[in-house]
């Protein structure tokens, strides 16, 4: 019988992962993460004689980036303070890191102090600006949704709520997208690169996590998804970090079929943790037909509000995405996908995907 996940030192990860500290890397677990994915030969380093541990060793590291093994063991166990602009450029170097990871790096070196870092959490929350739902509502024949850093959707448009997700019958803990990537039983079957969304979306948490480090609304979902995620667990003590910029999306739609999209994200300006993300279709491929095929049947329908209920007494919006799935199904809509989907629709209207 084998145990619980455990990370080098042999703590289990599972007791663990409710803690800040863990959530939380340090420069120093950073560096040695990065060290161990480095090959030597990629550095110029010869590889001949056993070598105890993958990667790259400590005095290898600070040969690489021109410091003294010392200097570099005091920064690895966090007994340098604020290291320079040089020395994190020169690790990043020796590291191979791309952009993603020097940005965290450097997130990592210079963290916030915790006053100024719990008014900036308390302002970001899910406040959004009305006029940038009206925007989004007003996107015609394209998905869209506005995220913050924590992936919560804030705001969305009619085909992103029938493509991707029944948003308005959402309650907004169920609108975080990490949460349905990991912990939503449909998702592998709706997300058709489920795999690497799944690394993906691990990398922008940690990327949040460095940006924000004392921020409770990522530390305690981290923990959740670690508790009952096995997947999450086995990715986290990774450190990959990813920045969402653009990229292809592939989803199956319970009416439509598969779709391949392409997605965009866009920094709103006054709030720079706010992302719009758009999902476009080539001219004239199956997916711009499968988009035009379902905004026939939400554009002649009241927009779904995209402001959440905050209480039972609140009456559900009508029609939503869900609605849009069922009517194209049971008006004769042609279908693309498999009979096992057709069924599957019918019984679970609601299903969803990742953004």
């Amino acid at each position: 019988m084998t145990g619980p996940p455990s990370d080098r030192d042999g703590t289990p990860i599972l007791g663990r992962m409710t803690d800040r500290s863990v959530i939380v890397t340090s420069v120093g677990d950073y560096l040695r993460a990065r060290a161990l994915w480095c090959h030597p030969a990629d550095a110029g380093l010869p590889t001949t004689g056993r070598r105890r541990v993958p990667g790259l060793r400590r005095e290898e590291v600070a040969e690489l980036a021109g410091l003294s093994t010392d200097y570099y063991v005091r920064l690895e166990q966090g007994r340098a303070d604020r290291p320079s602009d040089e020395v994190l450029d020169a690790l990043g170097r020796a590291l191979r890191l791309g952009s993603a990871e020097r940005a965290h790096l450097y997130d990592l070196a210079r963290p916030p102090r915790r006053a100024t870092a719990t008014a900036a959490a308390s302002e970001r929350g899910d406040v959004l600006r009305s006029t940038l739902r009206q925007l989004v509502e007003g996107i015609p024949i394209i998905p869209a949704v506005i995220m913050n850093d924590r992936n919560d959707v804030l705001a969305w448009n009619r085909l992103a709520a029938a493509l991707i997700a029944d948003f308005p019958n959402l309650a907004p803990r169920e609108r975080n997208m990490a949460r349905r990537i990991f912990l939503d039983p449909d998702a592998r079957e709706i997300h058709l690169d489920w795999v690497e969304a799944a690394r993906t979306t691990v990398g922008i948490l940690r990327m949040a996590a460095g940006r924000h480090p004392h921020d409770p609304e990522l530390v305690h979902p981290a923990g959740e998804l670690s508790l009952g995620s096995e997947t999450f667990r086995k990715l986290w003590p990774s450190h990959h970090v990813h920045e969402k910029t653009h990229g292809p999306k592939r989803f199956r739609h319970p009416t439509v079929g598969d779709v391949t999209l392409n997605y965009e994200t866009f920094q709103v300006a006054g709030a720079a943790h706010h992302l719009l993300a758009i999902y476009t279709a080539p001219p004239g491929s199956p997916a711009e037909q499968a988009l035009n095929f379902l905004g026939s049947f939400t554009a002649s329908q009241p927009t779904p509000p995209t402001r959440p209920r905050t209480g039972p007494k609140e009456s559900r919006p009508e029609p939503t995405g869900a609605t849009v799935r069922t009517r194209a199904l049971e008006g004769g809509a042609r279908h693309r996908g498999t009979p096992a989907d057709r069924r599957r629709a019918r019984a679970h209207p609601t299903r969803s995907g990742y953004p």
